[in-house]
């Protein structure tokens, strides 16, 4: 019996493969991702707090064991672990990791980095994280309804799973790649495929399907016009879950 084939697109990891060097240009590909995070950092920050009863949106992150599914080259990590949480990322793209990895050394942080699939880790080491992050990365997979029954396997009851993406609407398609893609070139031409877009009620169905609850829902927008951003209630484009582990 033949093993069961990675659940990753190979054209799509060539694809961030070759902008590799450019995650930590604020300026570059990766600009949009460096205007959001800190919004994405936010959102994650106000939901541990919650859990924790706490008014400090930071000290929930001290000790806390943390997954970045589809870390890339590091920028949500490195927030993450600057908070003072232990953190890992995995991602499948060898240059995305490389880079990570030199950066985290030149900012003096220690992020245990892998090349491994999500579903590969969830064998390894289920239930094993209080909170797992996959942002922007469930649009550039094959199955994603079977990376996030892994980020489900990877976070511990009463864990919390946080899923960023992009709504399959027509406003998705005119502003993330018609705008930011073809007019505007804000990010690199066939970045992404509306076709592989998510709609809120199908990511909540598959993660209510593998034991998350959706606790709450936020919109990001991102005006690539004039660079502003903001969370709003909003899901028509970008748009970000936080569930917890039933």
């Amino acid at each position: 019996m033949s093993a069961k084939p990675l659940n990753v697109n190979e054209d799509e990891i060539a694809k961030f493969e070759q902008i590799a060097s450019q995650w930590w240009d604020l300026t570059g590909d990766f600009k949009p991702l460096h205007q959001i995070n800190p919004l994405r950092v936010n959102f994650i920050s106000q939901h541990i707090a919650s859990a924790l009863n706490s008014d400090d949106t930071n000290n929930g992150f001290y000790n806390k064991k943390m997954i970045d599914v589809g870390c890339g080259g590091g920028i949500l990590s490195e927030s993450l672990a600057k908070l003072g949480a232990q953190v890992m990322g995995i991602d499948m793209g060898t240059e995305p990791l490389n880079v990570a990895k030199l950066h985290a050394l030149e900012s003096s942080l220690s992020i245990n980095y892998q090349k491994i699939t999500a579903e590969e880790k969830a064998l390894q080491d289920p239930e094993a994280f209080d909170v797992v992050t996959c942002m922007e990365m469930l649009e550039h997979v094959p199955e994603p309804e079977s990376v996030i029954n892994a980020c489900a396997s990877l976070v511990k009851p009463g864990g919390l799973v946080f899923f960023s993406t992009l709504n399959k609407s027509i406003k998705s398609y005119l502003l993330a790649i018609l705008a930011a893609e073809k007019l505007l070139k804000i990010v690199p031409d066939g970045t992404h495929d509306h076709d592989k877009f998510i709609r809120p009620s199908q990511l909540i169905g598959w993660a209510e399907a593998h034991g998350l609850k959706c606790i709450d829902t936020s919109g990001i927008h991102y005006n690539p016009i004039t660079g502003n951003h903001k969370l709003d209630n909003s899901l028509d484009v970008n748009y970000i879950l936080c569930c917890r582990k039933l």
